[in-house]
């Protein structure tokens, strides 16, 4: 019963990706669309200009081709530009993400589908479609999946929104979309979380898989090799948790969660950014004194209580600790991509950090993920603050496009982010997007002051 239902839903998901058109898209929903896609140009550019990125395109040897590596300076094959466009999309935790799906639908369909439409040299208005669907379907499946303890969100339940946004891309009729969209339910990967916690950047590599998985079920799709079977209820709902096929389908065409995601200012897992927002806040404060903090408690809700470790070895396992987090933002007043990793101050200061579950806020999920920090100081005072989602979140001080474009702007050449918001802005209505998203290769490194 349970694959039933689970194929009944993937053939309604497909039916109406194949058939989406941004003529009947409202504009509120392709305003948002538009910061979507300037953050994840802006963000991949970003992760591109590493020294572990560049060092991973040149062992990726991927010969010429139509595709952009976003901010990487050359374009590439569809695959690889997909699956090394993932990877660095993720590699600063700065990607936009979705507290409703638990995850990042965007950064699972996103750089597949502008890697096939660069190669298709797509209309904008099917380009738009695409990443659309993409969108939508890996959010459905977000919502519709509860993983087992333990699971890491990247390349599993998103798989799916990466097939839909390449099928839609490709013209499919409505069966193929829900067959690529159901092959894909089988090609997702079962990872830890631990493996974000210790540093292992293979959890970066989850999202370049799912890039190309997404495009492999949509051509399977094309070759007639896919089939709707209700494949998520075996995988997703069987093996790596359980599935609510309901879900899938629920307010399909009426609502849209790519307006409820949120949008990152600090480089970390989100779940620790309400801690440093409400960090922040109390560093604004006259009485705050960061030479003078003893210790700092941080209650949060059950999905971030475990990010405690305070022995982090590389970014990728600090920007999985709060305690880390927290110091930082009460040392140095941020948290960004070159936020120091081997501090003496703010190392002494994670050790001092508490993290604990708080019931109350726990309660408040999933329309909130709240933190409230309590700072301590040697003259036995301390400071309070609540905070009810990260800055950035749709429900709390939502960022505009001035705002993404100024803090991008912060790590980026100007030009860079402007060809990325004029690109958000103009896509519905480009006759063809080949030349445009090809001009996103150009380099994201700024200029030192």
């Amino acid at each position: 019963m349970k694959r039933e239902q689970a194929a009944s839903a993937t053939a309604a998901l497909g039916a109406w990706a194949s058939e989406l058109d941004v003529a009947s898209v409202p504009d509120a929903v392709l305003d948002r669309l538009a910061l979507v896609l300037l953050d994840v140009v802006g963000v991949t550019a970003l992760g591109a200009s590493l020294p572990e990125q560049r060092s991973l395109v040149d062992a990726w040897r991927a010969p010429a081709g139509p595709a952009p590596l976003i901010g990487g300076g050359r374009c590439v094959t569809t695959d690889a530009a997909a699956w090394l466009n993932g990877v660095a999309l993720v590699s600063l935790e700065l990607d936009e993400g979705n507290k409703y799906a638990k995850g990042h639908p965007a950064a699972h369909g996103f750089p597949a589908v502008l890697a096939l439409a660069a190669e298709l040299d797509s209309t904008g208005a099917d380009t738009a479609a695409a990443l659309l669907a993409a969108y939508e379907v890996a959010a459905r499946f977000g919502r519709a999946t509860t993983l087992r303890p333990g699971a890491h969100p990247h390349g599993s339940w998103g798989v799916p929104g990466a097939a839909a946004g390449c099928a839609r891309l490709l013209g499919l009729p409505p069966g193929a979309v829900s067959a690529a969209i159901d092959t894909a339910a089988g090609l997702v990967i079962a990872g830890h979380f631990d493996s974000a916690t210790q540093g292992n950047p293979v959890r970066n590599a989850w999202l370049g898989a799912s890039a190309t998985s997404g495009l492999a079920a949509a051509r399977m799709a094309v070759a007639g090799m896919a089939r709707t079977t209700g494949t998520a209820a075996l995988s997703l709902g069987t093996l790596l948790g359980s599935l609510d096929a309901g879900e899938l389908t629920a307010e399909l065409g009426t609502r849209w969660d790519i307006t409820r995601g949120y949008f990152k200012r600090h480089a970390s897992c989100s779940f620790t950014h309400p801690a440093a927002d409400a960090v922040l806040d109390l560093r604004a404060r006259p009485e705050f004194r960061a030479d003078g903090i003893t210790h700092i408690l941080v209650e949060t809700h059950v999905l971030g209580a475990g990010l405690s470790d305070v022995d982090w070895s590389n970014r990728l396992s600090a920007m999985f600790s709060t305690p880390y987090v927290v110091a930082t933002a009460a040392l140095t007043g941020e948290v960004g991509p070159e936020s120091p990793l081997c501090d003496a101050n703010v190392r002494g200061l994670a050790s001092r950090v508490r993290l604990v579950e708080a019931a109350d806020l726990t309660a408040r999920l999933p329309g909130e993920r709240a933190a409230r920090v309590t700072v301590s100081f040697d003259d036995g005072t301390s400071l309070t603050r609540e905070v009810p989602n990260p800055v950035g979140d749709a429900d709390h001080h939502p960022l505009t496009e001035p705002d993404l474009v100024g803090m991008l702007e912060t790590w980026l050449p100007a030009a860079v982010v402007d060809r990325a918001a004029a690109l958000g802005r103009d896509l519905p209505g480009l006759p063809r997007v080949g030349a445009a998203l090809r001009e996103l290769a150009g380099t994201g490194e700024k200029e030192p002051n």
